[in-house]
């Protein structure tokens, strides 16, 4: 490693930090990449397997930057927990080179200053994206190098035309910055990388070899044509996962839905806890009591889950805490699990090798179009998975058939077909949001300015100007209507509305229906229900599933309540996802009025991980209409108090409580209801009396007092 810092002339104590990583010498693609020139400044798209050493080469070319050439960094992601994980990766390995790592990933009415002293900042695409909304000058200061990790998510409808407008912002903004995507699955990365206006790195490379194949009836059917018998007889699933931890390996079970998940661990438990030593049975009993522990008031799931990870067995979804998900992936990481069985729609945010993977569901529901086949990008994403280096001797990519018919599409659609071409999505109904973007950047001064900045995206290369630029027509005409666009003499200029709408980044039609809304509502003040179901209302808002039982309940409360938007008429789609709505705003009220974790998960089908979302997305769309009605100087009404309830769950008594570290909503209610109503009789409080208060510890009862005191002095 030193002869290769001294061929590149990287800086001293480089090779130590690549080395205290666990990497003695480079991977085909590595050197590919750093003969192309990535450590002189060249742009590359390096388009490889997972874990071929991508990371590498861009903390390589890191390196070179922040200590050779003395430039800064952006380290772009497309999700929050791989921010983070990377952030904490990157700060770990660079400490000891006085390397200083930032992260940003939320709070989008924020310029994070004290990120301008960062030598590498870790973003989310959308956080990057605000910041250059708000002209946040110390973003583009000495800024040589972005990459771009997990750049097929280009092709996500969700995330990427938000990446897609990004790289044109920055590209726009400083022609010279060295660009450094990476990804496991870009079909046409020459395509990509010509866009990016960097050179194509293309390999196959992988260290651990990848067998991908099809189950069927007890018998392998691999990718080569080969064949080959799974013993067993539980069932396709159990045998593959039997026959792959026996081995001392681990699997990774990706099926169709979170129910799917939470089944199947449960019956997996008993044959895998018959595989563990029993060091391993003590250290997951440990890892239990954790996950059991890890909220206030434990839930449903959290029962379930602590209930399967003594047997080496658990499950993943987006309905698990935080913290849950955190410890069940480190469990698997470190190996203490044997079996993880998550959804496919995690797929890109689940960075767990395994020696096994096992497709069991390749369909999907989407509603309201029904079931439809998962993307090849996804099946080759989950498929990457298979195999850590050093651990396994092989990985295995496995789909299981239901019949020869079946087989055979499997392996047609799947295990012999590349991944899709990455296309843009930016035209997919979030080009307005963009557009408004551009102008308040500053990006485009006028309709000219506009169509030559968006002529710098993927749509523009691969749809051509004729089609971009009646896209942007519509977009401008409806952004001039709404009064967030001014068009004059001197060009297009956001509105005070725009601006704030841009810089709020919510969706521009999200903006126009809370301004109506609220505009709507000065006859008399808004209920609570209303208001939470005004922003259930808006694009920017996840909304829940309608059960049978809802459809027959929620007409009748729809005739009562009085709403600030019009009811659709019933027995139309339109009807359907106000329903949805109305779901949605009552899951909110539920939440504030205190309902528990488990009374959350009966009646909504909630997980604490579902109620942390909602709730986030709620208290940012509820602070957007406290902004617009300030703007437009519409009567607040309940607003801030109801932002600050969405935010703690709680009703209003018990706000004060909530402001001491350390007392959520259960331990508030619990103070309450003992007498301790507010911050002066806790701060008049002995230990001992707060002690004796359910849920306080003593720990928290001896910080009680004095917390209450320094909130309470004048």
């Amino acid at each position: 490693m030193e002869e290769l810092c001294r061929l590149y002339s990287l800086p001293e104590g480089a090779a130590e930090a690549i080395r205290r990583a666990g990497i003695e010498e480079l991977y085909p693609p590595q050197e590919a990449a750093l003969s192309a020139g990535a450590l002189e400044g060249a742009s590359l798209l390096l388009a490889a397997p997972t874990a071929s050493g991508k990371t590498l080469v861009a903390e390589l070319v890191m390196l070179k930057t922040v200590l050779v050439r003395g430039g800064r960094v952006l380290y772009l992601v497309p999700l929050r927990a791989l921010a983070s994980e990377k952030y904490e990766q990157l700060r770990a390995r660079y400490a000891p080179l006085e390397i200083e790592v930032g992260l940003a990933t939320g709070d989008f009415d924020r310029t994070d200053p004290h990120l301008a002293n960062s030598h590498v900042v870790v973003l989310t695409n959308e956080k990057a994206d605000s910041l250059l909304r708000h002209r946040a000058s110390w973003l583009l200061d000495g800024l040589s190098l972005v990459v771009l990790d997990e750049v097929h998510m280009l092709a996500d409808p969700g995330r990427g035309p938000t990446l897609e407008v990004l790289v044109a912002a920055l590209r726009h903004a400083r022609p010279d910055l060295q660009l450094l995507a990476l990804s496991a699955t870009v079909h046409n990365a020459e395509e990509i990388a010509d866009w990016l206006g960097a050179q194509a790195v293309i390999s196959d490379f992988r260290p651990v070899p990848l067998r991908a194949g099809v189950y069927l009836a007890g018998e392998l059917f691999l990718s080569d044509g080969s064949r080959r018998k799974v013993e067993g007889g539980l069932g396709p699933v159990f045998d593959l996962v039997l026959e792959v931890v026996r081995e001392g390996g681990q699997a990774l079970v990706f099926v169709g839905t979170r129910r799917a998940t939470q089944a199947l661990a449960r019956r997996l438990a008993r044959p895998v806890s018959q595989t563990l030593t029993e060091s391993e049975a003590e250290g997951l009993s440990r890892l239990a009591q954790m996950v059991l522990g890890a909220l206030d008031e434990p839930t449903p799931i959290c029962r379930e889950l602590a209930r399967f990870l003594p047997a080496g067995v658990a499950f993943h979804h987006a309905g698990l805490h935080y913290t849950q998900r955190k410890a069940v992936e480190e469990a698997f990481r470190n190996r203490l699990l044997k079996v993880l069985c998550t959804t496919t729609t995690l797929a890109a945010g689940v960075n767990l090798p395994a020696r096994r993977v096992i497709i069991r569901d390749v369909r999907r529901y989407r509603p309201p179009y029904g079931s439809s086949y998962i993307p090849t990008l996804e099946f080759h994403q989950m498929a990457g998975r298979a195999g850590r280096p050093g651990l396994d001797p092989y990985g295995e990519a496995v789909l299981v058939a239901k019949d020869e018919a079946d087989r055979e599409e499997l392996l047609l659609r799947y295990v012999l077909a590349p991944p899709e071409r990455i296309t843009s999505q930016l035209a997919s109904g979030a080009i307005a949001a963009h557009v408004l973007g551009a102008i308040a950047a500053g990006y485009a001064r006028s309709r000219q300015g506009l169509l030559r900045f968006f002529s710098l995206t993927l749509l523009a290369r691969q749809s051509g100007l004729a089609g971009l630029t009646l896209r942007l027509e519509e977009a401008l005409g409806f952004l001039v209507a709404e009064g967030m666009v001014r068009e004059s003499e001197r060009g297009l200029s956001p509105t005070p509305f725009g601006e704030l709408v841009a810089k709020l980044y919510i969706h521009p039609l999200s903006g126009v229906i809370l301004r109506d809304g609220l505009a709507g509502a000065q006859s008399g003040e808004p209920s609570e229900l209303s208001i939470l179901h005004l922003v259930a209302h808006t694009p920017d808002m996840e909304r829940l599933w309608l059960r049978q039982a809802d459809l027959a309940a929620l007409p009748a409360l729809v005739e009562e309540e009085g709403f600030l938007v019009p009811v659709p008429a019933p027995g139309t789609q339109e009807y359907a996802d106000f329903l949805t709505e109305v779901k949605t705003a009552l899951a909110l009220s539920a939440w504030i009025s205190e309902a528990s974790e488990a009374e959350l998960h009966r009646r909504f089908g909630l997980g604490p991980g579902d109620t942390y979302r909602l709730r986030e997305q709620a208290e940012w769309l509820l602070y957007a209409a406290e902004r617009i009605a300030g703007l437009f100087r519409l009567p607040l009404g309940p607003l801030p108090l109801l932002r600050e309830r969405v935010r703690y769950g709680v009703r209003g008594e018990l706000l004060g409580l909530v402001r001491l570290r350390g007392v959520g909503r259960v331990r508030a209610r619990a103070l309450y209801d003992r007498g301790f109503r507010d911050l002066a009789t806790i701060a008049r409080a002995s230990p001992a009396a707060l002690e004796a208060v359910p849920h306080i510890g003593p720990g928290l009862a001896r910080s009680l007092p004095e917390q209450a005191r320094s909130l309470v002095r004048p």
